[in-house]
């Protein structure tokens, strides 16, 4: 009944999502720890009141706008989508065929396989350096490749790679470049502004991060507008309900607030790492919002086992041909004084 691809693959695993009435402590899907801005509330509430027997905006128009001024760019470099996910998706059904190639780095974000395997394409990984450095070869041509994708900041690592770096990466490539900056808000340095140089780069942005919209959906893709032009003929007709269109404008608009925010989550990052370190793990340079971290001695495995019974969701991930680990996403203060207080009884 099948297509043998869909049967023979395992597909995407999310990270546990206990019931919203649950009291465990989620540190494993990088959720933002606090509520977004009061303006998301209003917003959405302005569009029930105007009503949701009409289709939405199938551009979303006021969010393309509001990005567009926040970024120095026009409303026509900026296609939005049911998050960065959905940003994702569109991108490899447009640049790739069955059959060919699409590169990306690992370990990274498993999505990346899965959609390749979707599309009928040829995962061509490269693996990253034991210093999450990037060798050369992803940058190698080879026979078919027709887009490359790199998660800047990565996951799990939390590293990133200077834009310079990337530039040169994009320059030597012979496909288009996707920088997907899910997590970039947190970080230094952004790329995006080698897309107005290079019409071959891409740069995808959520709001499910830093604008702490997990539950909206709603992500965004900039590119030179003939890039864009060809993405809107594969998106979804109406990707972006009128709801998440008013509360993700809402929330861009909102700067003030989300300078509070990711100042008070990277002194919680920072503090975070400290305190691992302290304890023996091992952690790389984090520029997100979580911090991959590594033990020595004790069992990864067996200590998000023991979180977990005691109610503190940590995300264990193990790597073919690399090894395991612990993501820790960086929550609240208390939910942190939580975290070490029992890993200080287990390490």
């Amino acid at each position: 009944m099948f297509r043998r691809t869909i049967a023979l693959m395992s597909g995407y695993t999310p990270g546990e999502q206990p019931p919203r009435a649950s009291k465990v402590i989620k540190l494993n899907t990088n959720e933002n720890p606090y509520p977004p801005s009061p303006k998301v509330a209003e917003a959405i509430r302005g569009a029930l009141e105007s009503g949701l027997q009409r289709y939405p905006d199938p551009h979303a128009t006021a969010f393309r706008m509001q990005a567009a001024e926040l970024l120095g760019v026009e409303p026509d470099w900026i296609l939005c989508g049911n998050g960065s996910d959905d940003i994702l998706t569109i991108v490899v059904r447009t640049f790739v065929d069955a059959g060919q190639v699409i590169r990306f780095a690992a370990p990274s974000y498993v999505l990346y396989d899965t959609l390749a395997s979707l599309q009928g394409a040829m995962a061509d990984v490269v693996r990253y350096e034991p210093d999450w450095t990037l060798g050369y070869r992803f940058a190698q041509t080879v026979d078919g490749l027709r887009l490359a994708i790199l998660a800047n900041p990565n996951s799990p690592s939390g590293t990133m790679l200077p834009p310079g770096e990337v530039a040169a990466i994009a320059d030597a490539l012979p496909c288009p470049l996707l920088v997907d900056e899910a997590y970039v808000d947190f970080a230094q340095t952004s790329c995006v502004d080698l897309v107005r140089t290079n019409e071959r780069i891409m740069v995808s942005r959520t709001l499910s991060k830093s604008y702490a919209l997990a539950g909206l959906r709603f992500g965004f893709i900039v590119a030179q507008p003939q890039v864009v032009e060809q993405l809107q003929k594969v998106k979804d007709s109406y990707n972006c309900d009128a709801l998440s269109i008013a509360g993700a404008t809402a929330a861009i608009s909102d700067q003030d607030w989300l300078r509070a925010n990711v100042a008070r989550v990277r002194a919680s990052r920072s503090r975070l790492s400290d305190e691992l370190q302290q304890m023996g793990f091992g952690l790389s340079e984090s520029e997100a919002n979580f911090v991959w971290a590594t033990h020595p001695t004790a069992s990864h495995e067996e200590l998000y086992l023991t979180l977990k019974a005691q109610g503190l969701l940590v995300r264990y991930m193990r790597f073919p041909h690399w090894g395991d680990g612990l993501r820790v996403s960086v929550g609240t203060d208390d939910q942190i004084d939580a975290l070490l207080g029992l890993l200080r009884e287990l390490v």
